[in-house]
């Protein structure tokens, strides 16, 4: 019988999406096939303390004192007494342990310090195997204004933006006020540069609301990005590969509030997906292109999900961002793509470990001998 895989799960994090991380944890773990791997749960409270081992879960249930609906039982799990798993990362010391511990890392984390570059940043220096983007397209991928910059470089069609720093809005408030009226115009999304599931954003449809708009935005981030306001609908794409990366089928939000919000997102649960998109072919096959385009522009690896604007009247095509670790729950848009394109959520976690492994393998037919030039 071949070894079993031991797949860590690192879930949880200080960012505010550490309710879905959990979520996604659960639900990896759960569908991990136990003959073919050993589940390592690895939970991050919000206060950024680090559990290792089945009860990963309840610590950081009991630490929130809130239940996050995350209890786990599945044969994948590592048993309890497995001191080796037990006592890695309970210490800054015992981090280098993770490489005897694990064969590979699934880092289910939204947000800062989670899909920034900083987890994967320590992965890489652990050499440890993982899934999702690196270093790099995870950094850009949270940016969003690198992110736009990329895909400008890359030709990617995008809704007309500007940015500012805090430190700039707060010292010159009627100079920003009166540039975006004159760049952008009314209505306008204002949004902080660095965060995801539509935190901070505002939609602003008259200078009575921009002011509010852009303290909101600054107090998640030192970067605040201005987007022009369309009609449109919004569209999403999973993006699956490494090298040669292959797009799903497209699905359409449509939002229960005026745009999908956080409230629109988690909360009122109103909020409508439908898959595939409901869209032309030549729509269909565009916005299919694009999406492994703007993958390809941030160097991404591993997944990715694509969110585009498709202008009504019409039908231009715009690439709003990637997220290059979307939610992972059954119920997440992300996999629910692919199971509509015809890859089973246990499938798609067997590639993502897959291409985690396969990039590793990459990576390590680089030399670093500078003598053997």
């Amino acid at each position: 019988m071949n070894k079993r895989i031991r797949v860590g799960v690192i879930f949880g994090g200080k960012s505010g999406e550490h309710e879905v991380s959990v979520q996604s944890g659960q639900s990896i773990i759960q569908s991990l096939n136990p003959e073919k791997y050993v589940a390592v749960p690895i939970g991050i409270s919000r206060a950024g303390h680090w559990v290792v081992g089945p009860h990963a879960f309840r610590a950081l249930e009991a630490e929130a004192q809130v239940s996050l609906g995350a209890s786990v039982e599945t044969d994948a799990l590592i048993p309890v007494s497995d001191s080796s798993v037990e006592t890695a990362l309970r210490s800054g010391s015992a981090v280098p342990n993770l490489t005897e511990a694990i064969d590979v890392v699934i880092p289910v984390l939204h947000g800062p310090n989670g899909e920034d570059g900083t987890i994967q940043g320590m992965l890489e220096v652990l050499d440890v195997p993982y899934v999702g983007a690196g270093v790099l397209a995870s950094a850009v991928g949270m940016d969003k204004v690198f992110m736009k910059k990329l895909f400008a470089a890359a030709g990617l069609p995008q809704v007309k933006y500007t940015f500012y720093t805090r430190k700039f809005w707060e010292s010159s408030p009627q100079s920003v006020i009166d540039d975006i009226e004159s760049q952008i115009g009314y209505p306008c999304f204002v949004k902080p540069a660095n965060m995801g599931s539509s935190v901070g954003i505002s939609k602003v449809k008259s200078r009575d609301d921009l002011q509010d708009a852009l303290n909101l935005a600054a107090k998640y981030d030192r970067k605040i990005v201005v987007e022009q306001g369309l009609d449109v609908r919004e569209v999403e794409v999973a993006v699956l590969g490494n090298d040669h990366p292959k797009a799903s089928v497209p699905g359409e939000i449509i939002p229960s509030n005026e745009f999908y919000d956080y409230n629109a997102k988690y909360i009122n649960g109103e909020s409508e997906l439908v898959i595939p998109a409901k869209l032309s072919p030549e729509v269909t096959d565009e916005i299919r292109r694009l999406a492994v385009e703007a993958f390809q522009a941030v160097d991404c690896s591993g997944l990715a999900r694509i969110d585009f604007f498709v202008e009504k009247g019409t039908d231009r095509v715009l690439v709003n961002e990637i997220n290059t670790m979307p939610g992972f729950t059954r119920y997440s848009m992300y996999p629910k793509l692919w199971e509509a394109t015809g890859l089973s959520y246990s499938q798609l976690i067997d590639k993502l470990i897959e291409l985690a492994i396969e990039r590793h393998e990459e990576k390590h037919r680089s030399s670093n001998d500078v003598n053997t030039q």
